[in-house]
């Protein structure tokens, strides 16, 4: 559908010639304005217009250009080569430029520029009365201001006025080296001056400096009616209408958006930016546009009656039934037909998108127009073939205030075109008519461009329309572009869109075959639907040939050029991922279009009579002979077409794939983060409904565009679920190295959808991970003990099991129980390392009754590990461990087992001198009477010394041991120990009948520890019979003992201090006496009453300002 309506006439029966039109409504012709107003229909749109007044002797000459300045409410009069300001709506006083005489063209431009407000020096710090907090005052606010900017092109110089808020600022003149003759402005900076119709250069209004613009080389176009291409006289124009004396062409030039202006050379149009460089598509006319004109985001363009060839298929706008057209005469149609087209004899409006360059509507005049009344009194319409037509935009003011059309309104802006009969006649009689071009609504455009699959002009348009604001049409649009850009093959840019959208994964998963998207796979003929895009244009597509309808619907747009490849670019990626054979048939049909052209045409009725009566006999079977030929030949190519085919697929799926592992690995941190937040990890899948109870349209449904925090838990776990899902799927076909460190991660990957299919592949060491990963304990497990029927090595064999085990929680304690069993069976020693790993921590009650089932020596190594390695101090272990060793040692005893009673029952020796959480009282309780060291190990522990010490000489005779359970008795020194002083008396004085000889350990003992023996008690202790000569040492050390080396110590140092004290006093009585006569010695000057200071040893006088350099030279004599 067209973008413009039909257009029709606002004002008709105009006697006078319009050269411009304003916004404003104001009509110039010669030296004299019209004004009007435009009246409205029901719809809210211009329908007609009503002249108001006429305003006569304005010029005396014809105006050639309006311009209208808001800021001053001016208008702007271009006449006589004058500029002129009057003031609306009295047009008095005017105001000439007097700066701008001969001038020859003007802009005017307005804009709005953020001036910075800096606050008042003598400002105090405190907040101002308004109310506001001075936070908000300390940085620069900035003020907008209105700039209008008048630039007049004069001869060889250019006049720029400029207003700022309504006052006029200081008038700048700048010399050119040409002068412009047309000009628009690019933006608030830039202006384009057209010095002639090939001649173009930028001006900055900033410093004043001129460009001149380069264009390319002019590219022949198709010949018009003449059968001269248009290209022919390239660059001769000139010469041409000079030596014709024809109308000198206008130079072509027009605003095409922000930083950007289009010129016409010739039949071509260039867009130019600011640095004078060309840029983006050019536009080539059939001839060179008569005029130009710019309605964001079209272009219009007048093209010259006979040049516009008539086309086969109608375009928007143009009809082709009862054309004005031209064709050769009827002796020369036969051989002139083919070669030369028909062209339009009439003017055409051709109208081009400035989105992608090309023509998108083609209008021919005369229009079909019912006549309009002018002042209510019935007229003819001036319309027809010979006019002279002009294009007017409804202002010729610039304001770049905002980058959209009409961001507060959804009306788009209109065209004006005056046509004029060039009959002099009809000029009389009918007069100017004026008509409108009227735009269709945006939305309506953009929906139009939607339903033809025309995702890149609809987001062209929409951001010229409302700019890059985000809006849920913008992000439909987006979606399907890049849905489409992904079926062209595209997948890198559909991907980055996907991302950028945050789009549901699982709609782009959808995109993929059923090897990797499985249920949730979607075939080619829904994706638009599934996007949300028009259903209509979804089921025309499920329809048929894909490709071939897309290219059918839309010739103009970008995705245009790759349509085929964009129908085939799932069926390259299902046959790739699927490896599948070769499809022959669906090759031939490809390849149908390509070699039908090279295969003889079917015979003609005029072959079949001649074959028939053996004329044209020969011919046939030559023919026969070149199909065969030429069959051969197309198989051959054939061949060759299906291993590029083939290799095509491979590096379409191998890309795909690519850019779908990158999709899905940027989502899954985010995932992750987002149920971090909610305190939700992979390891609680469990407690989530899994991917296969949920339906494909519940989780397209999911929604997109939504921020992550906003989502809720089960809407981000089913996020979560697709993508790991998708990605192991992914790797399974394409990386299956990569499989091995996914399973490792924590992910949210389906067991149920990739279970079977690991299993097939023996991929069992994923397959053990991805159990894990999901909580699935018991088949991983069960899984390890199958597998470890293969091998034959223990280690090999159990291992794996073993490290499985070691890093279950307690929660599956059960499990690790049930599990262990198997493993106990066949190595109780490697068993043990399941409990004994550093991940996680058992109940360590629970596994000590589990270990003691199997065997109490196998509880004892647990026990010591966990008190040993692990520095258990609860008294419950302790005591168990003295408990089982108790037990084993007993049990040994019984069965005669010495060496195993021997070395357990010294286990429990050493467990019960050096630890001391347990409870000895209890342990006591269950020893048997023969275990002497025992008992008096726990009795000393309990406190009563005496009886230990008893064991230890009465029942076990060791002497040794007697005194180390002394030594570990503290005591405070130097106080003898009473605990040492008790086992003398059990060695000089027994208590049990018919005690041995114990005078050689008591004399020993008095010996090694005789500092720890009372010496009083110690002697009366001793039996009479001793000789003094067995206790000598214990005398001598008794009379050296710390109480007689003090008393010494004492007396001496008394004695050392009261002499110290006597020669003290003696010195303090020594006198100096100083007379009259007494003279320094150093200076040897008296001493008078001046202050002294006395020299020491031999109580030299000095004056005490003397003193130091006294000292030195008594020092040096002394050392000399």
């Amino acid at each position: 559908m067209a973008p413009f309506d039909t257009p029709k006439t606002v004002l008709t029966g105009f006697k006078e010639r319009p050269e411009s039109l304003l916004c404003v409504h104001v009509l110039a012709h010669v030296s004299s304005l019209t004004l009007g107003c435009a009246g409205r229909s029901a719809e809210g749109v211009n329908s007609s217009a009503t002249l108001v007044e006429t305003k006569t002797g304005i010029s005396r000459k014809a105006i050639d250009q309006l311009g209208y300045i808001k800021d001053v409410n001016s208008l702007v009069v271009l006449s006589e080569s004058l500029p002129t300001l009057y003031p609306l709506p009295s047009f008095s006083p005017p105001a000439k430029l007097v700066q701008a005489k001969t001038a020859l063209s003007f802009a005017v431009h307005s804009s709005v520029h953020n001036a910075a407000r800096v606050q008042s020096p003598n400002s105090s710090g405190s907040p101002p009365s308004g109310g506001f907090s001075g936070e908000a005052e300390t940085g620069p606010i900035p003020i907008p201001s209105v700039v209008t900017t008048l630039v007049v092109g004069c001869r060889r110089k250019v006049v720029v006025c400029t207003w700022r808020d309504g006052e006029a600022q200081e008038v700048k003149e700048t010399p050119l080296p040409h002068s412009p003759r047309g000009m628009a402005f690019l933006d608030p900076l830039y202006v384009c001056f057209a010095y002639s119709p090939t001649e173009y250069a930028i001006f900055s209004l900033e410093n004043s400096s001129v460009v001149d613009v380069t264009m390319p080389a002019l590219v022949p176009t198709a010949p018009s009616s003449s059968g001269l291409g248009m290209g022919t006289f390239s660059g001769l124009s000139s010469y041409m209408s000079l030596g014709l004396g024809g109308k000198t062409a206008k130079p072509g030039l027009t605003s095409v958006g922000e930083g950007a202006v289009l010129v016409v050379k010739e039949n071509q149009g260039f867009v130019v930016d600011v640095d004078a460089n060309t840029k983006g598509n050019s536009i080539n006319w059939p001839s060179q546009p008569e005029e130009i004109a710019f309605v964001n985001p079209y272009i219009f363009s007048i093209l010259p009656a006979g040049t516009v060839p008539v086309t086969t298929e109608p375009s928007n706008g143009l009809s082709n039934a009862s054309l004005p057209t031209s064709s050769p005469s009827l002796p020369q149609a036969t051989a002139q037909s083919q070669t030369q087209p028909s062209f339009i004899q009439a003017p055409v409006i051709q109208i081009i998108s400035s989105i992608n360059m090309l023509p998108v509507q083609t209008i021919v005049f005369p229009f079909p127009q019912a006549p309009v009344s002018l002042n209510g009194a019935n007229a003819s319409v001036a319309n027809v073939a010979n006019s002279s037509l002009r294009l007017l935009t409804t202002s010729v003011t610039s304001t770049h205030t905002n980058t959209t059309l009409a961001s507060s309104s959804k009306i788009p802006s209109h065209l004006f075109l005056i046509s004029t009969p060039l009959d002099r006649t009809l000029v009389t009689a009918e007069g100017t008519s004026i008509w409108k071009f009227a735009m269709r609504d945006w939305d309506a455009q953009i929906e139009e461009l939607v339903s033809r699959a025309s995702y890149t002009e609809a987001l062209a348009l929409l951001g010229r329309v409302y700019g890059s604001s985000p809006s849920p049409q913008r992000t439909l649009i987006l979606a399907l572009n890049a849905m489409s850009q992904f079926r062209s093959g595209k997948y890198d840019d559909a991907i980055n869109t996907f991302l950028d959208l945050d789009v549901n994964p699982a709609k782009v998963v959808a995109l993929y075959p059923d090897k990797v998207a499985g249920r949730l796979a979607v075939k080619q003929g829904g994706w638009i639907a599934l996007f949300g895009g028009p259903v209509a244009h979804a089921k025309e597509q499920s329809g048929g040939d894909i490709g071939g309808t897309e290219h059918a619907i839309s010739t103009k747009s970008s995705e245009g050029d790759n349509k085929d490849s964009a129908a085939a670019s799932k069926d390259k990626l299902q046959v790739a991922i699927s490896r599948s054979p070769s499809p022959t048939g669906s090759m031939r049909a490809r390849t149908k279009t390509s070699f039908g052209a090279l295969l003889p045409a079917a015979v003609s009725k005029e072959d079949d009579v001649a074959s028939l009566s053996g004329k044209k006999k020969g011919k046939v079977v030559g023919t026969c002979c070149f199909a065969a030929a030429l069959y051969q030949r197309v198989i051959v190519l054939l061949s060759m077409y299906s291993s590029v085919w083939t290799s095509s697929c491979s590096d379409d799926a191998t890309r795909s794939l690519e850019t779908l592992w990158r999709y899905l690995t940027s989502l899954r941190p985010k995932l992750a983060g987002a149920l971090a937040s909610h305190h939700i990890t992979p390891s609680q899948s469990h407690l989530f409904p899994t991917l296969s109870s949920t339906s494909p349209a519940s989780l397209y449904a999911l929604p997109s565009g939504v921020a992550l925090t906003d989502l809720t838990e089960d809407e981000l776990v089913k996020r979560a679920q697709i993508v790991d899902t998708a990605l192991f799927k992914s790797y399974l076909i394409g990386r299956p190295s990569m499989l091995g460190p996914l399973c490792r991660l924590p992910n949210w990957c389906e067991v149920e959808e990739v279970e079977e299919e690991l299993r097939a592949r023996e991929k069992h060491s994923e397959l053990i991970f991805l159990y894990n990963g999901r909580k699935m304990h018991a088949k991983a497990l069960g899984l390890l003990q199958q597998l470890s029927e293969r091998d034959d090595d223990l280690r090999d064999k159990l291992g794996p099991s073993i490290s499985y085990l070691q890093k279950l929680g307690p929660e599956y304690l059960d499990q690790i129980f049930v599990s262990a069993r198997w493993v106990f069976e066949q190595d109780r020693d490697m068993a043990f390392e399941i409990f004994t790993s550093d991940d996680v921590e058992l109940p360590r009650g629970a596994v000590t009754d589990y270990l003691e089932k199997f065997d109490p020596q196998i509880a004892t190594r647990y026990l010591e590990y966990l008190i040993d390695e692990k520095e258990e101090q609860s008294a419950g272990f302790h005591d168990r461990l003295a408990e089982l060793y108790l037990g084993i040692t007993m049990a040994a005893k019984r069965n005669g087992e010495e060496d195993k009673r021997a070395e357990v029952y010294g286990k429990l020796l050493k467990f019960i001198d050096t630890t001391e959480h347990y409870q000895p009282d209890r342990l006591y309780g269950l020893l048997s009477e023969d275990l002497y060291e025992a008992r008096a190990i726990l009795l000393g522990r309990m406190g009563r010394h005496e009886h230990a010490l008893e064991l230890y000489v009465y029942k076990l005779g060791d002497f040794a041991k007697a005194e180390e359970h002394c030594k570990r008795i503290p005591t405070s020194a130097p106080t003898p120990s009473p605990i040492f002083l008790t086992l003398l008396k059990l060695y000089l004085r027994p208590t049990i009948p018919n005690p041995p000889n114990l005078l050689s350990p008591a004399l020993s003992l008095i010996a090694r520890h005789s500092a720890r023996l009372d010496p009083i008690e110690t002697l009366q202790l001793l039996p009479p019979l001793v000789n003094a000569h067995d206790v000598r040492q214990f005398l001598v050390q008794s009379l050296r003992a710390p109480v007689f080396d003090n008393c010494v110590v004492r007396e001496v140092s008394l004695a050392r201090k009261e002499d110290v004290e006597r020669q003290l006093m003696k010195l303090e009585s020594r006198r100096v006496k100083v007379a009259d006569s007494r003279i320094c010695p150093q200076c040897h000057k008296r001493l008078g009453n001046s202050v002294i200071a006395v020299h020491a040893p031999r109580g030299e006088v000095t004056h005490y300002q003397c003193r130091e350099a006294f000292s030195k030279k008594l020092n040096a004599v002394r050392q000399g």
